[in-house]
This record gives C-alpha cells, sequence and structure tokens, in this order.
C-alpha cells in the first residue's frame, strides 16, 4: 500500500475526509507499533499525497497537515473519535477507605463528581475536561517517561465518573480517556533518565513478541492501571 512504503510498521487504517468550500482535510488514522508514531504517519502522507498529485494534475497540497489531526491542541474530534491509545481506568472504593482515608461517605463524594466535574465542566465549556486534575499526572508521566510534554493538552482528555453500588457500600470510579499519545520507542525515551524509568515500568523498548503492546501498557499506566 502507498502509505505504507515508508515504514515496516505503519498501517493505514481508516481515512476521514471533510470538505469546507473547495477544500478537502483528510484524517488518516494508523497503527505505528510501540511508537508514538508521528513521522512515521507523516511520511506515509506524503507518499499518498505524492500519489494523488500525480494522477490529479488540478490539485494544490497546501500543507501535509492541516490541523484536522488534530495534534497538541483541544479539538473535539481527539475527543469523539479518539487519537493515539483510548483507555477506561476504573476501581471499587470499599465504604471503609471512603470513610477512613478519604474523610468523606460515598454519597458525597458521588454528588461532588456530578456538581463539579461532570455539571461545573458543561457549565464551564469544557472540551475532554469532565476532571478534577488529569493533566498535572498526564503532564508527570510524560516529562518521566520522555513522551512529548506538548501533547499533554490532548492526551489530558478525560472523563471521571462515580457511581454508589451495592446498595452505598462501595464507589466505583472510573476514568475515560480517548486520546492517550505514547510510545516507548524513539524521541526522549531514549535519555537515560527516561529510559531508566520506562525500564522500572517494564515497558522499555519493543515487545518483539506482541507488537505495540509495550506503548498499550504504557497507556494504562497513564490512565492508572
Amino acid at each position: 500500500m502507498i502509505n505504507c512504503r515508508s515504514s515496516r510498521f505503519g498501517r493505514l487504517q481508516t481515512i476521514r475526509c471533510a470538505i469546507a468550500g473547495k477544500n478537502l482535510y483528510i484524517r488518516f488514522t494508523c497503527s505505528t507499533s510501540d511508537a508514538m508514531g508521528m513521522n512515521k504517519v507523516s511520511k506515509g502522507v506524503q507518499n499518498v499525497l505524492d500519489y494523488l498529485q500525480a494522477y490529479s494534475l488540478d490539485m494544490d497540497v497546501i500543507g501535509i497537515s492541516g490541523n484536522y489531526c488534530s495534534d497538541k491542541k483541544a479539538a473535539a474530534v481527539n475527543w469523539i473519535e479518539g487519537r493515539g491509545k483510548a483507555v477506561v481506568c476504573e476501581a471499587i472504593l470499599k465504604v471503609q477507605v471512603v470513610k477512613n482515608v478519604l474523610k468523606t461517605t460515598v454519597a458525597s463524594l458521588g454528588e461532588l463528581n456530578m456538581l463539579k466535574n461532570l455539571t461545573g465542566s458543561a457549565m464551564a465549556g469544557a472540551l475532554g475536561g469532565f476532571n478534577a486534575h488529569a493533566s498535572n499526572m498526564v503532564s508527570a508521566v510524560y516529562i518521566a517517561t520522555g513522551q512529548d510534554p506538548a501533547q499533554k493538552i490532548e492526551s489530558s482528555h478525560c472523563m471521571t465518573m462515580m457511581e454508589a453500588v451495592n446498595e452505598g457500600k462501595e464507589l466505583h470510579v472510573s476514568v475515560t480517556m480517548p486520546s492517550i499519545e505514547v510510545g516507548i520507542v524513539g524521541g526522549g525515551t531514549q535519555l537515560a533518565s527516561q529510559s531508566t524509568c520506562l525500564n522500572l515500568l517494564g515497558v522499555k523498548g519493543a515487545n518483539k513478541e506482541s507488537v505495540g503492546s509495550n506503548a498499550r501498557q504504557l497507556a494504562k499506566v497513564v490512565a492508572g492501571r
């Protein structure tokens, strides 16, 4: 396939097109193995554009990226369709933990989450920010593991939900993060301190037996699994 000519690991999955007047915006979705993969995708897109130009002489390529990706920006397309890895993480908190450790009640936490993280964020017109401070954790993990810190913008898209279960004796907590952008090869992952951190997490280097699994595991770590 034309898109894959420049990479052994980049594989085209879907293409989404949007039209604005006489302009066409194309969003390529690719699997990129254990790399974050922006360079792989960009090279593959260039291959496709070169091919299209050879058969459409009146087509003008304005830029390899039209910001429909959308990289390092809060965008609804990432919140709805995802970008990078999508992770849902959940936990059950016993009523004793809520009372003795968090010093509150199951009902109070559920109400606070609804009125603050959900309703309050909606009142503010938040885009993917239905949480308390997911960005803090994402930033810390990204710096420690050699990710691109600027991508914490869309990677911090997170919805926190809380629900009383088992007749109010337990609290079900979940976070849904649809656009975690991580890789465990290339870029800052090769730096000494960051490489050591990846090694401590058990995700250093590509997994030859299960391609892409280490990057997926790192995304789970970001979400809290």
